[in-house]
């Protein structure tokens, strides 16, 4: 199927008008995600005496225990340079040399910049011994994917005008490479068992293996001064229990179990691995206790639904956090989304088959395509139709049926256009900002393939 010229100009204005009409005035989801950026404000906590957490240098914490002969970082950051400015920081406190960084998993967000520690010495670098298992198997694969669409989540190719955050970070900075990667600076320490203790500068450390947002998982106690460093099992949103970049399955199970080990320690002061600490045992307890009961209750309906035979399009609709949960502002989906965590669990359990015999071998997109347009009365009908989606606001409908289109003919411009404007309106009323991100850009690059076939 073809696209006159003319008519798909006609229509290229028509969405963009559609398209600004919807989404001039800020939706709820914009504006509480514009107000979630003064969470991860840069600035350099003092969580007692002798711990501080820098925040906003990029992706995640970066944190500082004082000891009696040095210091030790717990996680290092995303870059070099935000680590170096982060350190910079530190060294106004205090010019002991580092003599350990601790890894709470190996997320390049957290290791990228442990380079800039160093300082030409030979510090302590502690990790468990799985250390990477998440990422090993993508690189034995040969999987590249995941990086493009790293970027896409992260937001890293929009223009500033269309960045807010990464819900539990600030937005990547225009031209950065986002590191998905291990840091280039290795461990040169690892456990294997539960808990191991460890003094560094005199400072009594544990860390304590934990699996959740990753196997290769640690969180950091110091006993003397009630301190728990959480790493990403808890952060101030719903987890990201399944990252649309793509990830193994993220035990949801062991995730939950986790927040009940460190709720257990009695901390007084929580530093998640990102967004500010929660200081006072009260606190730390009822943050705690709700992200364990969150991530319980959405484990647990979610295998109920699937006991009673419901496929993942089903079960997003029948699983739905309680109110008194999900009112809580460290429980809402700035990062991960409840539906992504649903369709996760099903997918580790069962895998991809919905238990729907007629899913076991669909049509391919294009024959699918071409009957729906049939039914529709015809390709330019099924257009018509696309139009009249967005026109009415049913925006995701709307996308759906570009896909059929696009699937008809991927040369024409004229149905990435409007599926371009389908994803911005998507976009605007989004609050979980990866899957924000994740739309724009995808707006961004149709709008550009359109483009390049005029």
């Amino acid at each position: 199927m073809k696209f006159p010229f003319k008519k798909q100009l006609t229509l290229t204005v028509a969405c963009l008008v559609l398209s600004f009409s919807a989404t001039a005035q800020e939706s709820p989801a914009t504006k509480l995600l514009k107000e979630r950026s003064a969470e991860f404000r840069k600035d350099v906590v003092k969580v007692t005496d002798g711990v501080y957490s820098a925040i906003g240098y990029r992706a995640s914490t970066i944190n500082m225990i004082e000891g009696t002969d040095g210091i030790i970082i717990v996680d290092a950051g995303q870059t070099p340079a935000a680590a170096r400015e982060a350190l910079a920081e530190f060294r106004k406190l205090t010019a002991k040399p580092v003599k350990a960084i601790i890894f709470t998993h190996s997320h390049g967000d957290h290791t990228g910049g442990a380079i800039s520690f160093l300082e030409g010495g030979n510090p302590e670098i502690w990790a468990r011994a799985n250390f990477g298992s998440e990422s090993n198997p993508f690189a034995a694969a040969g999987l590249t994917i995941q990086r493009q669409r790293g970027a896409r989540q992260a937001g890293a190719n929009l223009p500033a005008d269309k960045k807010i955050n990464n819900g539990v970070a600030p937005a990547v900075p225009d031209n950065e490479r986002v590191t998905f990667e291990d840091g280039a600076v290795k461990p040169n320490r690892t456990f294997a068992e539960g808990r191991k203790r460890i003094v560094v500068a005199g400072v009594e450390i544990d860390l304590v293996a934990v699996n959740g947002e990753t196997e290769d998982a640690l969180y950091v106690w110091l006993p003397a001064t009630k301190v728990l460093f959480s790493g990403d099992n808890f952060y101030k949103s719903w987890p990201n229990a399944y990252a649309i970049r793509g990830t193994p399955y993220r035990d949801i199970r062991s995730w939950a179990d986790a927040n009940d080990t460190m709720l257990k320690e009695g901390a007084t002061f929580l530093v998640p691995g990102h967004t500010r600490p929660i200081l006072g045992q009260a606190a730390v307890t009822a943050a705690l206790t709700d992200y364990r009961d969150a991530i319980r209750f959405v484990f647990d309906q979610t295998i109920k639904g699937m006991n009673q035979g419901m496929t993942p399009d089903e079960l997003v609709g029948y699983v739905k956090l309680p109110a008194r949960l999900a009112e809580k502002d460290y429980l809402r989906e700035y990062y991960g989304n409840v539906e992504w965590a649903v369709r996760a669990i099903f997918q580790g359990y069962l895998g991809w088959f919905d238990g729907n015999p007629s899913n076991l071998f669909p049509l391919p997109p294009k024959a699918e395509a071409e009957r729906m347009a049939k039914l529709a009365g015809g390709p330019a009908a099924l257009l018509a139709l696309a139009r009249d989606a967005l026109k009415q606001g049913d925006a995701q409908w709307a996308a759906q049926l570009c896909d059929h289109l696009v699937a008809l003919d991927p040369s024409a411009p004229e149905p990435k256009l409007l599926k371009a404007d389908a994803l911005t309106a998507l976009a605007e009323k989004l609050l979980t900002a990866t899957g924000r991100n994740y739309y724009l850009t995808v707006a961004q690059e149709l709008r550009a393939a359109a483009k390049a076939r005029e």
